[in-house]
């Protein structure tokens, strides 16, 4: 599938002078960029969001116009299913067929893996997002590999600096996001200097529905291990913490600490007030321009604020802007080689914050957030609020590529 977003009014165009593309490109052909998003399956809202995040902020980057020095932008949307080969494929027919300049995605993390090697056998600039397995910017990284999305690590990184001491358990899904993430937290663990011991973790697949059997093995090993007992959910999708939470964790003094997720999924943990995690986005948190026109402009479209994976499209699209506006455009093509020398180091402005890819590994760093759920809770959305912002100088990012 595909489509051209159409420019806004000339009210609107005139609104965002201020944000208009440099001209560092002539104007030539459609600059073309391929969208890879997992939107049929159980990532399904996730996919959506990112999409919408990423053409909301190509409109607002481009003031409306949607072209970068006279160049309009064509965005091609392909659903990979949040299947590996099916990812591989799309990204393999969005270089060679339909011959874009850069694509960005994908929405799962075994499906994102799968697309590395093609990046790298096209030559051609994949930004990463929403996907997080550390392997991505790891092991199974490429030169043409960015990544806008924060990391297993980052999240890992954030929720460590949180807990000082105690006892930690985790329950994740079984696959490379749930695996990857346990491993990012024990090792997180000690590189903040936490005292707290993990003692046990769980793995369920990604469809289960019944928590009973592992809820009960992670009561039984932390009930009378030292306290603070926190038991970790890292899961994507529909959340298990509600189901959890019924089985009453705090007979043993058990607190639950979920991590962030997408606010119909946050929504229903209202009974659980005083709850923190954290997380890399939630509309209230960040004071910034940007996020300030996205939440207003969302919701007023929407009937309802941004989420955090509106916010991380968005962030790509960022991205894309900041790196094709910096490269000059020969006889109507994009040199990858330039493309890859403008964005090590580059930096740009997000709904999140400032953000930059290192050199070392094209890992953006970001913010992240300390949150607790609200007590009193004026609205829907009014859900989180902020114990405090966790700066990315405060998170000792491993640099685990091969380069």
């Amino acid at each position: 599938m595909q489509h051209l977003v159409k420019p806004l009014g000339a009210a609107i165009l005139a609104a965002f002078a201020a944000v208009a593309a440099p001209t560092a490109l002539a104007a030539g052909p459609d600059l073309k960029i391929a969208l890879i998003a997992g939107k049929t399956g159980p990532l399904e809202a996730y996919a959506k969001e990112t999409e919408t995040g990423f053409m909301l902020g190509l409109e607002y980057l481009t003031g409306g116009k949607m072209e970068i020095g006279g160049r309009k932008l064509k965005v091609i949307v392909k659903d990979d299913q949040n299947k590996p080969d099916l990812g591989r494929t799309l990204l393999a027919e969005a270089y060679g067929d339909d011959k874009v300049d850069i694509a960005v995605g994908t929405t799962s993390s075994g499906s994102a893996i799968a697309m590395l090697p093609v990046a790298k056998e096209y030559k051609k600039v994949l930004i990463v997002e929403p996907a997080v397995a550390d392997a991505i910017t790891g092991d199974k990284w490429n030169k043409y590999i960015f990544r806008t999305a924060r990391s297993s690590m980052q999240d890992a990184l954030a929720a460590a600096s949180t807990l000082k001491g105690g006892s930690v358990a985790f329950l994740a899904q079984d696959y490379a996001f749930g695996r990857d993430a346990v491993k990012a937290g024990k090792e997180a663990l000690a590189a903040t200097g936490s005292k707290a011991t993990v003692v046990h973790e769980e793995y369920a697949p990604a469809t289960a529905t019944d928590f009973t059997a592992p809820t009960q093995r992670l009561f039984d090993a932390l009930k009378d291990k030292p306290q603070p007992r926190v038991l970790g959910i890292i899961w994507a999708g529909p959340n298990p913490m509600n189901k959890i939470a019924d089985m009453k964790p705090e007979r043993f003094g058990i607190s639950l600490a979920p991590g962030g997720n997408i606010l119909p999924v946050m929504k229903t943990w209202k009974n659980y007030a005083g709850t923190e995690g954290t997380v890399y986005y939630y509309y209230a948190f960040p004071k910034n321009k940007m996020n300030d026109w996205l939440v207003a402009e969302h919701t007023k479209r929407f009937k309802a604020p941004p989420d955090m994976f509106t916010a991380g499209g968005f962030a790509a699209a960022s991205a894309v802007f900041n790196a094709l506006s910096k490269v000059p455009n020969r006889n109507g093509q994009i040199s990858s080689e330039q493309l890859v020398t403008a964005m090590e180091g580059m930096r740009f402005e997000t709904p999140k914050g400032p953000m930059s890819f290192r050199k070392e590994d094209h890992q953006a760093l970001q913010s992240m957030y300390h949150f607790r759920i609200k007590k009193d809770q004026k609205n829907e959305w009014d859900l989180l609020e902020l114990v405090r912002e966790i700066p990315a100088s405060e998170l000792p990012l491993p640099v685990r590529n091969k380069r």
